[in-house]
């Protein structure tokens, strides 16, 4: 029975039904085919129990935050500071596309997202500059993969809920490997400069720069406010996306280009994208129960266990593993199956919570460039027009820098626990 319903779930997945579709019929495919009458009626409990978390509110919250910044004008404007800043050194548009996405990531916090709006701010943009619309794709795909990391990040948030870590020290955790990986970035485009000799635009004057960083300093309130407000304990990485919210309607009022009569189609979004993530939750936690039934974690255990007690080896078979798991599975859907999972192993590893959530979302993160299930490749592809192959193989040398960034953070602690450790001083 195990089997059959093992098969059904990847006939499923790779036929291309929705991964939380995929999740709700294997689970209770298990359960009608086991009989598993008493597991059967503690399902909806447990589903339930998937939601019933406050931390978990932060995610409409920031998704409302970022509905409202594209609404407000402050995308665009952070796109164009950027772009006065250093668009005109040979190459610059594409590092601008590397940097707007940083700035970004401090107020979106998801990936998908920031990958569709980006390419259709960013690919046209580029092509007139006379980029290949494939480099174009696939340098705006890799750097949206910074948002998760860089706070506020729905994948901590929901880490955080799972495992009872603290979504402040996450938070924390995530700005210099967020800022490594855009330098990582920045790093592959300048070595291909070297080769292609990307164009370049007109310098701005002074004058124009100035006016455009007037304009960005209400839109960067948004981040400052999160982090600092959080450092400084004045309100909670919840209390701070409702707080991300008020100054994002306030700002895209200020800015003139937020009406009335464009709030029901933002408030519809945000309430479409939440129900789609919320049931995404429900359904993994489901597949998750089953899982610990089987005594799948305890499995897993006893076999990391046997390969090496050595830490370091444990976290390059998780890197691994999880590579491999994010090539196939959304990384909402595989952070809840899998945490349960893996979250015995930390103690007897001697490994900290907050640092190895970075590496997990890290990892997960870095699926959304992996075929054939890469979402974020489907995404820009669809969007940019550009041939799905064609894209793949020119995410190439920015996936392999994304590895080695992981890799680098999963050894040196210390890059990842330094702003936490100073906060919790």
């Amino acid at each position: 029975m195990t089997i059959a319903v093992i098969a059904l779930f990847f006939i499923f997945l790779f036929i291309g039904i929705p991964i939380s579709l995929v999740l709700a019929i294997t689970s209770l495919s298990y359960l009608l085919l086991g009989d598993l009458t008493t597991l059967m009626s503690s399902a909806p409990q447990k589903m339930f129990s998937g939601l019933d978390n406050f931390g978990l509110l932060a995610v409409p919250l920031f998704m409302l935050a970022g509905e409202l910044m594209n609404g407000g004008g402050i995308t665009k404007r952070l796109v164009a500071f950027a772009k006065v800043l250093i668009g005109h050194y040979r190459g610059g548009l594409a590092y601008v596309t590397v940097i707007a996405n940083m700035f970004l990531a401090s107020i979106l916090g998801s990936a998908n997202a920031q990958a569709a709006m980006m390419s259709k701010v960013m690919v046209p943009e580029m092509e007139k500059e006379g980029y290949t619309r494939e480099f174009s794709s696939a340098i705006t795909l890799a750097s949206s993969i910074v948002a998760p990391i860089i706070p506020p990040s729905m994948l901590f948030i929901i880490y955080g809920t799972l495992t009872g870590a603290s979504i402040s020290d996450l938070f924390m955790a995530g700005i210099i490997p967020g800022i490594l990986l855009g330098i990582g970035f920045i790093i592959v485009i300048g070595i291909m400069n070297h080769k292609h000799q990307f164009p370049k635009s007109e310098k701005e004057d002074l004058r124009t720069i100035a006016k455009t960083f007037l304009q960005v300093i209400p839109a960067m309130l948004i981040p400052f406010t999160i982090i600092l407000g959080i450092l400084g304990g004045v309100f909670t990485p919840t209390e701070s996306a409702s707080i991300a919210c008020v100054i994002a309607f306030i700002i895209g009022f200020v800015y003139r280009e937020l009406k009335l009569k464009s709030l029901p189609a933002i408030l519809v979004n945000t309430v479409v994208n939440t129900a789609t993530i919320s049931f995404l939750i429900v359904t993994a936690n489901l597949f998750g129960f089953i899982i610990a039934y089987e005594q799948i974690p305890q499995l897993v255990a006893d076999s990391m266990l046997n390969l090496s007690d050595n830490p370091l080896v444990f976290l390059l078979l998780v890197n691994i593993f999880l590579l491999l798991v994010g090539t196939v599975l959304d990384g909402i859907a595989a952070l809840i199956i899998l945490v349960p999972v893996m979250m015995p192993l930390l103690a007897t590893y001697q490994i900290d919570p907050v640092h190895f959530g970075v590496i997990i979302c890290i990892n997960l993160t870095i699926g959304l460039l992996t075929p054939p299930v890469g979402t974020g490749l489907f995404i820009v592809s669809s969007i940019a027009k550009v041939k799905f192959e064609r894209l793949v193989v020119a995410i190439m040398p920015f996936l392999g820098m994304a590895i080695l960034v992981l890799l680098i953070l999963t050894y040196w602690e210390e890059a990842v626990m330094w702003i936490p450790n100073l906060y919790n001083d």
